[in-house]
């Protein structure tokens, strides 16, 4: 991270009001994920572009992919660029932002979290040290953005969210008090509830909120445990099912509804990466394993 001197020169871009056309060279995604406590994910490729000054209602929490970025927040001018920086905005402070002045354009990729995502004590600290660089936790929100976009089921992200609330306020806390040590009572207490869940599978805050722990420290002592997410155990327990239901003739199509995953492609998808093989040619092997495929 750097800062820019208050007197550096900006770039000249085109600042563009909220109705005016998007320039050529930039590209947005943007989306809403069933995921508890993100409001919206955002992708974009931004060049030859200034925002102009606005404020959010929810936290922002920014990495780059490419190029380089800087902004003004609460008139401290900082910068960012490279792969092991996160910005951290805060809901209700103004700021813009443009490309750095010796590059064209920057890719990200932003997490607009609820107002409540983190502590309101936590605002000042964040516009302080609204730059972090924090290898772990970058790479923690580039893997979350993976499974956003390639809609996972919530459970996964809502573990991985957790664990970048966690890492965010130990950051911005001025005294962070050290986390709880795993509990492997919490963790089968966890198990238990997600083997009474396996179709239609209960939040990690539901969870919390059950067993009277935190999502971070469920997600930990369940780790500690088993040596695996919950997501995981999850999907791991849905492919089980599924083997059973496919050895007994069911359809494919019929068995990823039933034991929880949105449709075929989603079952597959797990299936082969758990027995090397799809589904359907699953189901068409014998009870000694050898295949009623025809012979080429």
């Amino acid at each position: 991270m750097h800062r820019a001197s208050p007197g550096a020169a900006a770039p000249v871009l085109d600042v563009l009001d909220a109705d005016g056309n998007r320039p050529p060279g930039c590209r947005i995604r943007a989306w809403r994920p069933p995921v508890p406590e993100i409001s919206e994910v955002f992708h974009a490729q931004i060049v030859d572009y200034a925002y102009p000054p606005h404020a959010h209602d929810t936290w922002t929490v920014l990495i780059l992919d490419a190029g380089a970025l800087r902004y003004a927040l609460d008139n401290r001018h900082c910068a960012v660029s490279g792969t092991d920086y996160v910005a951290v905005l805060p809901p209700g402070v103004v700021h813009d932002g443009r490309p750095a002045a010796d590059v064209p354009g920057f890719r990200k990729r932003n997490l607009y979290l609820d107002p409540a995502f983190l502590p309101a004590s936590l605002i000042g600290s964040a516009v302080d040290h609204t730059v972090l660089r924090d290898g772990p936790l970058r790479r923690a929100l580039a893997g979350l953005h993976q499974v956003l976009a390639a809609d996972e089921d919530p459970l996964d992200a809502e573990a991985r969210l957790a664990l970048v609330r966690q890492r965010l306020t130990d950051r911005l806390a001025a005294a962070p008090s050290p986390s709880a040590r795993p509990e492997p009572q919490a963790a089968r207490a966890l198990r238990a509830l997600l083997d009474e869940h396996t179709v239609e599978a209960v939040s990690l805050a539901a969870a919390a909120r059950l067993l009277d722990r935190s999502v971070p420290h469920l997600v930990r002592s369940f780790g500690q445990a088993f040596g695996i997410s919950p997501h995981a155990y999850i999907i791991g327990r849905r492919i089980e099912a599924a083997r059973k239901l496919l050895l007994a003739g069911i359809s494919p199509a019929e068995v990823a509804i039933t034991v929880g995953f949105c449709d075929q492609a989603h079952l597959t998808r797990h299936f082969r990466r758990h027995t090397a093989t799809t589904p359907a040619r699953y189901s068409r092997t014998d009870a000694t394993g050898s295949s009623r495929l025809p012979t080429p």
